[in-house]
């Protein structure tokens, strides 16, 4: 039989892009099912993530006008990871592999049936893989390669110029499902599952309509996350930090002591301001580190939920 495949796709503020993403999702939907590659109870599943636009009312429509339309509200906003693992945990139960995308349509469509063939080679896991990073400006570009090489150093498993276009099967679901952290990065968490996996390579377009609803601060913020979820060698290097400062300040000592004895002590602030300086502002870089560790397990010991589900819109089932 030809599998249900449900494309999950978190909104934030999107009203400008929706209905054109919705547009272009049931044409290769239907293009789909006819090549074999969907099921008849396939499904377009839209997260709204708290949303201060008219995101949920035009989804609400949708809805009611088209039959592969789904939706979940969230009850307040919970960022971009949340309501993608909450529109995956949503359909795990009732598809065969679900495909998550942005709903700007920057994620090319197009390769959609690519992501379907891998999975019905047998693989578990496709990762959409960007081409080149022509749209992107010179300093996004440069520091989200470097941020991919620096997680790579950090022993952090990732996929380069891998985002959150992927296809997961329901048994990588299940598998993800069992991940507890409050704290996702789910580029990092989706390599650990292990199961077969494989590349499908696009290009990515500019963004149909609206704004980018990841500036500077919550690309840092998600930088951050992925570093301090998933590798302690920050905490590492300041323990031989602290190491190769003990045995550099031993030997100024010693120094200081020589040049006492032997006259050659110059009088001057200057040097020990600059030291002063130097090494309290990297004491405070390495208890910034520390503390960014302590908060993750602050916020994993309290256990919160990562979503609150306000509203289900489900499709009946076709008799």
């Amino acid at each position: 039989m030809n599998p249900t495949v449900y494309f999950v796709i978190p909104c934030y503020n999107e009203q400008e892009v929706l209905e054109e993403t919705v547009k272009r999702l049931t044409a290769k939907m239907d293009s789909m099912r006819e090549r074999g590659l969907a099921g008849d109870k396939s499904r377009i599943l839209l997260v709204n993530d708290g949303s201060k636009d008219s995101t949920w009312e035009i989804i609400t429509r949708l809805h009611e006008e088209n039959g592969y339309v789904e939706g979940v509200k969230l009850a307040h906003n919970r960022g971009h990871q949340n309501a993608l693992f909450c529109g995956l945990m949503t359909a795990m139960p009732l598809c065969d592999c679900a495909i998550s995308l942005d709903a700007d349509l920057q994620d090319d469509v197009d390769a959609l049936d690519k992501f379907v063939e891998k999975f019905l080679e047998g693989c578990d896991v496709v990762y959409g893989v960007r081409n080149k990073r022509d749209t992107d400006t010179w300093f996004k570009r440069t520091t989200a390669e470097g941020y991919y090489k620096i997680l790579h150093l950090l022993g952090v498993d990732v996929v380069f110029n891998h985002a959150d276009y992927r296809l997961m099967s329901r048994r990588a679901l299940e598998a993800l499902s069992e991940y507890k952290e409050v704290n996702l990065f789910l580029r990092g968490m989706v390599p650990l599952i292990g199961y077969k996996s494989d590349y499908v390579y696009y290009d990515r377009h500019e963004r149909f309509a609206g704004e980018s609803k990841y500036p500077l601060k919550k690309m840092i913020a998600l930088a951050l996350d992925g570093i301090t979820s998933f590798s302690v060698k920050p905490l590492k290097l300041i323990s031989n930090f602290g190491v190769i400062v003990s045995i550099l300040s031993v030997f100024g000592l010693l120094y200081a002591l020589i040049s006492y004895f032997a006259g050659w002590a110059v009088s001057g602030w200057t040097a020990i301001v600059c030291s002063i300086w130097l090494l309290g502002g990297l004491q405070m870089l390495c208890l910034g580190v520390v503390g960014g560790y302590v908060g993750k397990i602050y916020s994993e010991v309290k256990a919160r939920p990562r979503y609150r589900v306000e509203e289900f819109l489900q499709q009946p089932p076709e008799e």
